[in-house]
């Protein structure tokens, strides 16, 4: 067997930061479970992917607006230049250690996906429940190398066994990212609430199909792509309102007019929940200033820096709860996900594939014919883009 295998890498050596966009599909070395050689093997799993999902994280690496210092600091760490990037798995188990078959009934051939935070097990945060905020976790193609790759060597702990007879494979491919809206969907009670969604990217489409799933009776999207407006409203968002981006001078700022038109969706009152899921300025405040007294504001859109909040004295006169999400409960939020894509009642799992990846036109790439070029400009057009090897 070769010593190497394919792989899309970032390498801080060859790709100056500033300067390059994209990933490189690189000969690496090829990982093997050796347990002489690391004692962690006991434990590893050697996963062949099936199909790997293109995320919004692998887009900030691609476009090299995100994660430099997590993915420099670990490159460091480990002393090498080149990280396999790839974090979202359906895969076929190859080879694993004797922990991995005795304690977690692994076996050669299981189909599995994976949580991409690898949890430390022995911070406060773990020791307490709250794995999904480890103060010493890795992820997965970003800390550690990743699953764009022919072989991909991962914990037996983050496995998650996956039944494709019951999820086909492109939408079993994207379970993790979908983990993410179910997590932010299940941080309150959202039956009988009026709900918004400001930011209808991936993650935010999910929580349009999940907020209905789980009983909102009113779903309003936020969105000014007209393409991703669409196809919220074929996943079930009752209305899709179009924010005003065209105020410089001050980006932060609340939208006026919109968070008007929202209150007059919701009989004066505002909604009762507001998910943002873009991390832009502006959006964080459209949500609090749409949300009625007493509600809730889930926050998960994520951008680096510092931002302002306006009239914060408002948050705690209206009483809001602000909520941050990262990630999922660890696995309670994967056994909701299995249960919502292999339900059929409602039918997300078939919206996930004919509304969100395009029932695979445009979509979905065979990893031996990667092209840079074409590729970026799938993931510069589609929320969701998989890799099939």
């Amino acid at each position: 067997m070769s010593e190497t295998m394919w792989a899309l890498t970032y390498d801080r050596e060859k790709d100056p930061w500033e300067s390059t966009v994209g990933l490189v599909k690189r000969e690496v070395e090829r990982p093997t479970i050796d347990e002489g050689k690391d004692p962690r093997d006991r434990a590893g799993v050697l996963v062949q992917p099936i199909m790997t999902g293109f995320c919004g994280s692998d887009r900030g690496i691609w476009f090299r607006t995100a994660f430099k210092d997590m993915i420099f600091k670990s490159l460091e760490r480990d002393r090498k230049s080149t990280r396999v990037v790839g974090h979202e798995l359906l895969g076929r188990v190859v080879d694993l250690g004797p922990d991995a078959r005795r304690t977690f009934g692994l076996e050669v051939g299981d189909i599995v996906s994976t949580e991409s935070h690898i949890i430390c097990g022995a911070c406060y945060q773990c020791r307490a429940g709250d794995t999904n905020v480890c103060a010493d976790d890795k992820i997965i193609g970003i800390s550690e190398d990743g699953c764009f790759a022919e072989l991909v060597k991962l914990p037996a702990k983050n496995l998650w066994r996956t039944d494709i007879t019951k999820i086909r494979p492109e939408v079993a491919a994207v379970q993790e990212p979908f983990g993410n809206a179910v997590h932010a969907c299940t941080k309150v009670n959202l039956r009988g609430k009026r709900v918004a969604i400001f930011g209808c990217g991936s993650i935010g489409l999910f929580v349009v199909a999940i907020a209905r799933a789980l009983g909102a009776t009113s779903v309003i999207g936020v969105e000014p792509s007209e393409e991703n407006a669409e196809m919220a409203r074929r996943l079930g968002a009752d209305v899709v309102l179009r924010p005003n981006t065209g105020r410089s001078e001050r980006p932060h700022a609340s939208d006026p007019e919109l968070t008007e038109r929202l209150r007059a969706l919701t009989d004066g009152v505002g909604v009762d929940v507001a998910l943002e899921m873009s991390g832009f300025n502006s959006s964080v405040n459209n949500a609090i200033r749409a949300t009625r007294r007493g509600g809730d504001v889930i926050l998960f859109g994520l951008k680096s820096g510092d931002a302002v909040i306006e009239d914060f004295d408002r948050v705690i006169v209206n009483g809001l709860t602000l909520h941050g999400v990262v990630g999922r409960r660890i696995f309670e939020t994967w056994h909701i996900t299995r249960h919502l894509l292999e339900s059929r009642s409602p039918n997300i799992h078939d919206l996930i594939w004919e509304v969100i990846l395009n029932r695979g036109e445009g979509t979905v790439f065979d990893f031996k014919d990667y092209d840079t070029a074409t590729f970026q400009e799938a993931i510069s057009k589609h929320p969701k883009v998989i890799l099939r090897y």
